[in-house]
């Protein structure tokens, strides 16, 4: 398991702008590049979100050159297109529901490193491991999708936190989005595509239903 760097600095660095202030943008400015190496520091720091067990049940597609827009383009609905022609990148967030088939090689290596203990390893081994070895594929899909749901949340609000605008998109076919991008569709659930990139319009002032009517206190 590797160790993922932490960013000291963002260019939002306060919390509620970047929570409060995120709003969905759906055109960019063209001109600008994010360069690769940031986004996959923004894809980084977006794993630390929690997982189902820790599987990290999620693969990230990352669109950014002509042809993988063209790609891109032939599974999008059309509304979606001037998101993704503007765009520095469209991250496709995927889930993995064989995620658990390196839980052994990552709970070994943590008792290796000291991280867990051996009797610790050998408890998840019996407990959790079995749970998705002999899962319906119902749940695995489930499972995955929640974790990827999780991990795109994180990547909008990093997006913002090193100083761009996102929009969330899951207006594309979904049965023809894994095989598009080279990937296995037995494996690979799409959860939803983000665009990123230096906004150039004002948001629509969406309104938020009353949480009050929302929630229920037992």
């Amino acid at each position: 398991m590797v160790t993922k760097p932490i960013k000291k600095e963002f260019v939002r660095d306060r919390f509620s702008e970047v929570l409060l202030g995120r709003q969905s943008v759906r055109r960019f400015d063209s001109s600008v590049k994010i360069p690769r190496e940031e986004l996959q520091e923004m894809i980084s720091e977006a794993t630390s979100a929690p997982s189902a067990c820790n599987l990290q049940s999620w693969h990230f597609v990352v669109v950014e050159t002509p042809e993988g827009k063209e790609k891109a383009k032939s599974v999008l609905m059309p509304f979606n297109h001037p998101q993704l022609e503007t765009c520095s990148a469209m991250v496709f967030v995927l889930g993995d529901t064989r995620s658990y088939l390196s839980y052994r090689d990552v709970w070994n290596k943590a008792a290796e490193e000291g991280r867990i203990t051996p009797e610790k390893r050998d408890e998840v081994f019996k407990t959790f491991l079995p749970l998705y070895e002999h899962a319906t594929k119902d749940f695995l899909v489930m499972d995955a999708t929640i974790d990827s749901s999780m991990v795109a949340m994180q990547l909008m609000l990093i997006a913002r936190a090193h100083g761009y605008e996102t929009n969330p998109i899951a207006g594309y076919a979904a049965d023809k989005v894994a095989a598009t991008f080279g990937l296995d569709p037995e494996r690979y659930v799409p959860v939803v595509a983000v665009a990123i990139g230096k906004g150039t319009e004002k948001p629509i002032d969406s309104q938020r239903y009353n949480a009050e009517e929302l929630t229920q206190f037992i």
